[in-house]
This record gives structure tokens, C-alpha cells and sequence, in this order.
């Protein structure tokens, strides 16, 4: 008898767009994020938690569908696992920026941060958009590198990361 995959096995999670029924779970996920990665994300745990479920529900029914917006989960059928958001970029028609990117510690390393970045990839070529855009803080060595890994190039760009002025985030691209 073959024993079931481990947890950490990416095997055990789909990625797929989020769904309308997914806000408690994307809710607990966010709540997650912003706890173990507090200066990645542009809001605070706690204004997270204050935040009615009624709003993370109109949030998840908004990017659950259409070419502006979009979502990615990685979901073994619980908690969800991971997480990776696209956005057309008011500047450039062509070009789709990468946003809120997390997997839970636990499944770090098993190629579900690659997964989550295709989905959004295969989202932004369907929407005519063939390039994607992320910032990663500057001196966030593993996430710098997990990039390059999947294809991004620092681009040389670097702007101020939008809540802590002491820091600088550096802009990274590849073909989507």
C-alpha cells in the first residue's frame, strides 16, 4: 500500500483562481501573510482582523473573475496553502504587476511558489498581457533568489516601499 503524500508534497494542492466560497479560507490565509511577512504586505494584522467577513467576501467575489484583477490559491483542501495576485498596471497595457505572494513556511521549497507565479502567468497572457512585474524588499535575499529561479530579472528599478519609508523595494520582470 502506497502511504498518502506528505503535506508539504505540492502534489496535494491545486492552484487554481479563487472562488466566491473561498473568503473565510482566504480570509484565515491572509491573516496568515501578514503575521509571518509583516513588511511585504501593504496592511497590518490587525487591520486585517477588523475588517468585516462581508468585505473579504466582495474582495474574493471581485477577483474570482474578469482581466483586471485576479487571484491565485494553492488549495490541498483546507486551509489554503499559498497565494499569488495579478493586476493590470494602470501604466502599461501590456504588462501585468504581481502582488501578495505567499506559501505557508511549512510548504516553502516544494515548487508551489512556481506554480502560483504559472497561474497568474497563464491568467495575464490570456488577458493580452504578456509581462509580469513584482517588487521584492530590497535585502530579502530568499525571495530575491526564488525569483530568479522562476525567470525574473532585476530590472535595476528601485522605488520606496509604500509603508516604511526606510526601506526600498526592487522592481523584478519576466515574460508572463
Amino acid at each position: 500500500m502506497t502511504p498518502p503524500p506528505a503535506p508539504s508534497d505540492t502534489r496535494t494542492a491545486a492552484v487554481r483562481r479563487v472562488r466566491p466560497a473561498d473568503a473565510a479560507r482566504m480570509r484565515a490565509l491572509r491573516l496568515e501573510m501578514l503575521a509571518d511577512s509583516p513588511l511585504a504586505f501593504l496592511e497590518t494584522v490587525a487591520q486585517a482582523a477588523a475588517r468585516p467577513h462581508a468585505d473579504y467576501a466582495a474582495r474574493i467575489a471581485h477577483v474570482s473573475q474578469g482581466c483586471q484583477t485576479a487571484q491565485f490559491v494553492a488549495d490541498p483542501g483546507g486551509r489554503l496553502v499559498g497565494h499569488a495576485g495579478g493586476t493590470v498596471s494602470p501604466d502599461e497595457p501590456g504588462l501585468t504587476v504581481v502582488y501578495a505572494v505567499y506559501v505557508t513556511p511549512a510548504w516553502r521549497g516544494r515548487g508551489l511558489l512556481g506554480a502560483l507565479i504559472d497561474g497568474v502567468a497563464v491568467w495575464s497572457r490570456r488577458c493580452g498581457r504578456p509581462e509580469l512585474m513584482l517588487e521584492v524588499v530590497v535585502g530579502n535575499d530568499r525571495a530575491y533568489r526564488a525569483y530568479r529561479r522562476l525567470g525574473f530579472t532585476d530590472t535595476g528599478v528601485r522605488v520606496p516601499h509604500p509603508t516604511v519609508p526606510a526601506l526600498r523595494e526592487l522592481q523584478m520582470r519576466r515574460p508572463a
